[in-house]
């Protein structure tokens, strides 16, 4: 399925070599300290600054919380949290939405150009909405045996083409896909 949309989606994550995003009680330590072991910036900076939208989940929300008041990096951005939980006076911040209608369509009424995809649970409904036009997936070499896993049930395969492999340094390794239609 796809959902037509005038907005570039972008997905820019992290992953244990093993397929997990974070480990099942949303712990990402084991992704930033070997992250941090690259001695580089890993392109996130560049990438954020690219994207006038960001999306994600209440998890993620939540998560992102927990970083501090001087952590949160969105400013100048929409957030949009998809949430069928999250009070929508929860966060001045942020903008709630129901559902991936309701958020499609609000983003397209706020004239969103290029949209950061963040999160397993938003990754996965925008890539079954066929929303997702670029991945970049950051793999950490380290196997954490269990957490919450990037991909998941699908409707149907998603093609993809890769753009660029580039190691990263520490073992390392960042991945630029693209998705074909």
């Amino acid at each position: 399925m796809s959902t037509p949309h005038p907005f570039t989606a972008r997905v820019f994550i992290g992953v244990s070599v093993d397929g997990f995003i974070a480990r099942p009680d949303g712990d990402l330590g084991w992704l930033n300290e070997r992250g941090e072991a690259a001695g580089r910036d890993l392109g996130y900076q560049a990438f954020i600054d690219g994207v006038d939208t960001v999306v994600m989940g209440r998890a993620t929300y939540e998560k992102v919380l927990t970083f501090g008041p001087d952590a949160w990096g969105y400013d100048g951005k929409h957030v949009a949290v998809l949430s069928t939980r999250l009070p929508a006076d929860a966060d001045p911040r942020v903008t709630v939405y129901r559902s991936m209608d309701d958020l499609v369509a609000g983003l397209t009424g706020r004239g969103a150009k290029s949209v950061y995809a963040d999160g397993g649970q938003v990754v996965r409904a925008f890539l079954r909405a066929g929303l997702v036009d670029d991945l970049t997936i950051t793999t950490v070499p380290v196997l954490i045996g269990r957490g919450l896993p990037l991909f998941g049930d699908l409707d149907a395969d998603v093609p993809l083409t890769l753009r660029s492999v580039e190691d990263m340094g520490a073992g390392v390794v960042q991945a630029v896909y693209a998705v074909d239609r």
